[in-house]
């Protein structure tokens, strides 16, 4: 079976919705040699190594080193593996997890769940559903993986103080090599709050390289670490993010699907008044894909000054719905509100599992369209039905379809997304790596609690 997902822009073209909100001929034309010009930009800041998410699934020696630590601690029968993050520290862990673990996965027992632990992602600072995970996950049988670049950040080392007390009064300070593994910044990139932590416990440490931002560091040791922990196929998602490296290594932009959705993006926002990016997969498995590039999207092109200096306030906004179930809650408002929208829908061709719909209830007779039939095909018949409705208003529309959700599309899909949010951001003439924005409400957070602002 062919795993490449698939790219269809036709329902975003004038052709199909009109000029007024669709890409034009002479629109693609013109923007083609843009594209390609910065193509060698990035190619070259790519082996200058100044950008690392390219490349993060070719580090074969720290990939090893996750797949053998994991085994490692595989072996010591944890009930739970708890990611302390927050942002890019734990939406993409969240977002493979959803994707290639099965629905309910928690509530499965250990022979259900291959003997892998259950796993808790917490990325807030609610004290209700802290303190009532710490009481779920008991110490003695849980491995906790704190993710933070500099060790600095607030929520996820306040959480990892909790544990810490916990685990030294329930266990025995002993443990916590035992019971907490750090990913964080290398020794020698950079001082992190972690590195301390790490010598006087003698904890496991994996390093997140210095050129990878949190929203880019997926396929680094913060999403693989968890990954292997919880059985997932790296091996698949490797191979995944080889393919689309080799497609969205190519300059030309029809050619290359992420340049091709970022020119699709950059124009239609800046010349059509789109400025609302929808991203609505017709999948549960991929609900939390949608979380992932909503902060990749936001924090990447969101910037109040361009690499001139200018004030621009340049970005589109991004959205998260979900197929069939935001038909009943936002389609209303996407269809007849206003026309300030692009959308991509995502689609897989084949589910793992097909549900028949019984043959049963026949006094209702109007439900026979449904009747033995499949929920895959209703599925199907709702997701055409949404972008055809969606032409009918003119509403421009990016497919994505995946032939199946396994690891090698779901990396696919990733991979892609981060190339097109790079190529956006030289589009836009941004920096797509920082978040200045980010930053200034940790700092008056930190002083509110007493800290140096």
């Amino acid at each position: 079976m062919d795993l490449n997902i698939r790219m269809d822009i036709s329902r975003a073209k004038s052709s199909a919705v009109g000029a007024e909100h669709g890409i034009t001929p002479t629109e693609l034309k013109d923007i083609a040699p843009r594209v390609t010009e910065l193509h060698q930009t990035l190619a070259g800041e790519r082996a200058e190594g100044k950008y690392g998410f390219y490349d993060l699934y070719k580090q074969t020696g720290v990939l090893e080193d996750v797949k053998a630590t994991a085994a490692q601690f595989l072996e010591g029968g944890y009930d739970n593996l708890v990611i302390l993050g927050i942002g890019g520290s734990a939406l993409g862990t969240r977002a493979l997890a959803t994707a290639l673990l099965p629905p309910y996965y928690n509530m499965l027992n250990t022979r259900a769940r291959g003997g892998y632990p259950k796993v808790f992602i917490m990325d807030n600072i609610d004290p209700i559903t802290f303190r009532q995970m710490m009481k779920v996950c008991q110490p003695k049988k849980t491995l906790y993986n704190v993710i933070s670049k500099s060790g600095k950040t607030a929520e996820t080392m306040a959480q990892m103080m909790v544990v810490t007390d916990a685990i030294e009064k329930k266990v025995g300070p002993e443990a916590m090599k035992d019971h907490v593994v750090v990913t964080t910044n290398p020794r020698d990139a950079g001082e992190s709050l972690l590195h301390p932590v790490a010598d006087k416990y003698g904890l496991k440490e994996f390093a997140v390289p210095a050129n990878v931002g949190g929203r880019f560091s997926v396929f680094s040791p913060v999403g693989m670490f968890p990954a292997a922990m919880l059985g997932m196929d790296i091996d698949g998602m490797l191979e995944g993010c080889a393919a689309m490296d080799e497609r969205c290594s190519k300059p030309d932009m029809e050619e290359n699907p992420a340049y091709l959705r970022a020119a699709l993006h950059y124009v239609l926002d800046t010349e059509k008044g789109k400025t609302m990016s929808v991203f609505m997969p017709y999948a549960d498995g991929l609900s939390h894909v949608a979380d992932w590039y909503c902060q990749l999207w936001a924090e990447s092109l969101g910037k109040q000054y361009d690499l001139g200096g200018d004030e621009v306030n340049a970005g589109q906004t991004p959205i998260k719905a979900l197929g069939a179930t935001d038909q009943h809650s936002q389609i209303q408002l996407y269809r007849e509100g206003p026309n300030n929208k692009l959308f991509s829908l995502i689609d897989v061709r084949k589910f793992a599992k097909s549900l028949r719909i019984p043959d049963v209830l026949p006094e209702l007779t109007d439900l026979g369209y449904i009747r033995s039939k499949t929920m895959n095909k209703l599925m199907a018949a709702e997701f055409k039905g949404t972008m055809d409705a969606l032409k009918t208003s003119q509403r421009p529309v990016i497919r994505v379809q995946l032939p199946q959700i396994n690891a090698h599309t779901v990396a696919q899909l990733l991979y892609m997304l981060q190339v097109e949010t790079a190529m956006a951001g030289r589009l836009y003439n941004v920096n797509a790596f920082d978040q200045p924005g980010v930053e200034e409400g940790k700092k008056i957070a930190r002083s509110i609690m007493g800290g140096d602002a």
